[in-house]
């Protein structure tokens, strides 16, 4: 399994809003991929950063996901945000 997790850290009230705007179907989407188990995108008590939590089955669905959303409304909307992310690969 791939976990990833970390926060989108928003420099501006605007990026802020192209979270909260494109999030639920980002999060639509990503849910539906092949091999995703879990996808969230929350809100913290800084109105600038937001949780992300995500699995994957493994690293091609990883791989997937992230090729997808390269070419995605998301990204186009979001790629100037920092990422603060690590990215796990879980054995059983």
């Amino acid at each position: 399994m791939i976990r990833l997790r970390g926060h989108l850290r928003c420099l501006t009230e605007a990026e802020a809003e192209a979270v909260r705007t494109h999030r639920a179907e980002h999060i639509r989407l990503t849910r539906a991929e092949p091999g995703c188990l879990s996808f969230e995108i929350t809100e913290t008590e800084d109105p600038l950063t937001f949780e992300v939590m995500e699995a994957f089955r493994d690293r091609a669905a990883f791989d997937a996901h992230q090729a997808r959303t390269r070419d995605s409304l998301w990204f186009a909307q979001t790629r100037g945000i920092l990422r603060d992310f690590i990215v796990e690969e879980l054995r059983d």
